[in-house]
């Protein structure tokens, strides 16, 4: 497979973000495009897509968070997603290695990610810790909030 990592930044690049979360999620989970899709999706909005040619894989979206009240400085990162047929090759471990280079990059010293409940092994594995006091009951997942210094 001959990967590439991009930072999406040109609307058809984000539109390879959107098509993988369409494909892996929205379909596979009968989530609307209203539930899918929301405010911290905008052309401002950053992106990483994994592209196997030309072909949008994986992807993982980025914004920034209020400081809290440590003042540090924190990356959000959300709707990471893998096609299906490309998963257990490695891409979610690169499209958050990714993201948290680009965070830090734009300053961030932490990120920040509401895991599904049956992934917080995968992101503990990469160096993040649950906080299962704060847990986000959605309206497909039930998610559980995590955090990594970078």
């Amino acid at each position: 497979m001959n990967f590439k990592v991009i930072r999406a930044t040109e609307t058809y690049q984000q539109a390879g973000a959107y098509y993988v979360r369409i494909q892996a999620m929205a379909r596979q989970y009968n989530i609307t495009l209203r539930e899918e899709f929301d405010e911290h999706d905008t052309p401002d909005t950053k992106y990483i897509v994994i592209l196997d040619g030309e072909f949008p894989v994986a992807t993982c979206r980025l914004y920034e968070l209020p400081e809290d009240e440590e003042h540090v400085p924190a990356m959000m990162f959300g709707r990471i997603v893998v096609l299906p047929e490309y998963r257990k090759q490695g891409l979610g471990r690169l499209v958050v290695t990714e993201a948290e280079k680009w965070a830090k990059e734009l300053g961030c010293r932490k990120a920040v990610l509401d895991s599904r409940d049956v992934a917080v092994g995968f992101y503990e594995k990469l160096g993040y810790t649950a906080d299962y006091s704060r847990k986000v009951r959605g309206w497909t997942f039930n998610c559980i909030h995590m955090e990594k210094m970078l």
